[in-house]
């Protein structure tokens, strides 16, 4: 993550102060882990921006180096030029995060005060006219080699990777929507207009690539030892696991063909019908190497959960809010068949035999990897598609360490979530689905500010 550093200036303001801002930007930055490029000294006064030609000049630099940094920290030493702000970064094209100095007491002579807190105000409503996107963070001023500056800038980096991470990337789709799940629909068209390219594929073709692999193929050999060590597969019988890794790496080549970023998948019946396998355990360790997988063909959850990951770095899951918690109003069981990835979990899963599946067919869902989430902080997403639009929400809870008794099927954990009564009421009024998407930490003020600011979705606030 690498961020352009951009500093303002005004003719009559203390410009002694700049030089300054240039050495403690640069070192807020590398302290908080990131890289950054800055326009050289020399090429304006104090390397700043203060005049529309100095913008220019700016810009120019800017688009010289495109595809050089991921997003532009707009440092305001002092109170600066918002013309020349503007001019140099009307066209960024990537997030700006906006930094002004505070003042101290004992200095706001004219000679040290510099007046950014009022002039960050002159600078976003130039910005808000022009309506280019920008991001301020709590608090108003701050000194950038401050602790909580160093948490602005990790926030900003988690925008700045959802924004380019969700501008454009290449989803496959595989098999259609299951008749009976209605609530998983989705509009193509819509998704191509928010940057989400959808690639379909026959299931019917993925079974027949399956049967066609050799036990003994190099590529089934190494799938089948990933496994192995992923999770607990040893009571899956020898037929059930290689069609598992047939399964696996056959998903690893449309990935790898057609330059996948996410799947959604069409689990049942038919896989459990002719190759005796759920796709379960498949999709958590597809999350676990950063390739985002959703299973019942749910392309919504698929798009939450590449956000949250792209936020957090970590691996997603797709969830049912499937049960009440005893009286506890503000806690519910939230559950999977088993695609949990294997990092969320509270110890290894054991891959099993579908019992929903096993009540009818035993044998033909070895797949499922059973287990109970772990304590974490999470955050919970999911969207909808609507008359052309992409609405989506956020809010953030806990899982907890309540024990769900053994005899429950699947993977699932308990979630503490504040107000969660009223949260569901508003999920049910605004036509959510029934699955939620969650994700380790807690991001929803990261992801408010790409989707409201940059991606333009629409928000539905739930809190």
């Amino acid at each position: 993550m690498r961020f352009a550093l951009f500093f303002g200036n005004r003719g009559f303001m203390p410009a002694e102060l700049l030089l300054d801002a240039r050495t403690e930007m640069a070192e807020a930055v590398t302290k908080a882990g990131f890289e950054y490029i800055m326009m050289d000294e020399d090429a304006t006064r104090f390397g700043a921006v203060e005049t529309r030609d100095e913008g220019r000049l700016y810009a120019k630099w800017l688009e010289e180096n495109r595809g050089n940094f991921d997003g532009i920290i707009l440092c305001m030493p002092i109170f600066i030029d918002e013309n020349g702000a503007i001019t140099a970064l009307e066209k960024a094209g990537v997030p700006i995060l906006m930094q002004a100095y505070p003042d101290e007491i004992g200095k706001l002579d004219f000679a040290h005060r510099r007046d950014a807190f009022c002039g960050k105000f002159s600078v976003t409503d130039v910005f808000e006219q022009y309506r280019t996107p920008y991001t301020v963070f709590q608090p108003h001023v701050v000194h950038p080699l401050s602790k909580v500056f160093a948490e602005n800038l990790r926030d900003f980096a988690a925008v700045c990777r959802v924004v380019a991470g969700m501008k454009s990337f290449n989803v496959g789709c595989i098999g259609a929507r299951t008749t009976a799940f209605k609530t998983v629909r989705f509009d193509e068209l819509t998704a191509q207009r928010y940057g989400i390219n959808i690639e379909s594929f026959d299931l019917s073709e993925l079974i027949f690539k399956v049967q066609n692999k050799a036990n003994d193929d190099a590529a089934v050999v190494a799938k089948r030892n990933v496994l192995l060590n992923y999770t607990n597969c040893h009571n899956v019988p020898e037929e059930n696991l290689n069609n598992l890794a047939k399964t696996g790496v056959v998903l690893d080549e449309y990935i790898a063909a057609y330059k996948l970023d996410a799947l959604t998948l069409r689990c049942w019946n038919e896989m459990e019908d002719i190759l005796h396998i759920c796709p379960c355990v498949l999709l958590g360790e597809l999350n676990d190497r950063g390739i985002i997988a959703s299973c019942e063909m749910d392309l919504c959850s698929a798009i939450t959960m590449r956000a949250m990951h792209l936020a957090s770095l970590n691996a997603t899951a797709c969830l049912d809010w499937n049960n009440n918690y005893g009286d506890a109003v503000d806690k519910v069981i939230l559950f999977h068949c088993g695609p949990v990835p294997q990092s969320l979990m509270a110890g290894k899963g054991e891959v099993t035999d579908h019992k929903m599946i096993a009540k009818t067919d035993p044998g033909h869902g070895w797949g499922s990897n059973e287990g109970r989430i772990r304590n974490f902080p999470m955050t919970f997403s999911n969207c909808k598609m609507e008359d052309g639009k992409i609405y989506i929400y956020f809010s953030e809870g806990e899982f907890t360490e309540d024990v769900i008794e053994d005899g429950y099927f699947g993977c699932a954990g308990v979630a503490a979530i504040e107000n969660l009564e009223n949260k569901l009421n508003k999920l049910a009024r605004n036509g959510f689905k029934h699955h939620t998407t969650v994700g380790e930490g807690h991001m929803k003020k990261v992801l408010e500010e790409a989707f409201k600011y940059y991606l333009k979705y629409e928000i539905i606030d739930i809190d």
